[in-house]
């Protein structure tokens, strides 16, 4: 599967129990296709008092979301696709198909 989402993009969530949700990509995780989002879906865990935690308790951590959950977010606030094109320098770059605008 081809990853179209990069660390430090902003996306939307487009389904799952946190659609509508904005957030920051913080970590991809290729082999498990698969993205961590800042402030998107959070659980909860408890933890046992352990040497680097004495008290123990509830923990809130941050869980990945697959990508076909996900799409990014282009300058309009607006879900898009993403698209790859080969620019006049030659160079491999990023746009929205919605706007056609480098991303």
């Amino acid at each position: 599967m081809k990853i179209k989402i990069k660390k430090d993009d902003n996306i939307l969530v487009i389904a799952g129990e946190h659609k509508g949700s904005e957030g920051k990509v913080v970590k991809i995780i290729r082999e498990k296709n698969r993205a961590i989002v800042e402030g998107v879906n959070m659980i909860k865990k408890h933890e046992k008092p352990q040497c680097q935690n004495p008290q123990g308790g509830i923990i809130e951590k941050k869980r990945p979301s697959m990508f076909l959950n996900l799409s990014l977010v282009s300058s309009e606030g607006n879900a898009t696709r993403v698209g790859f094109r080969i620019e006049e320098d030659g160079k491999k770059v990023r746009f929205a198909k919605k706007n056609n605008e480098v991303v």
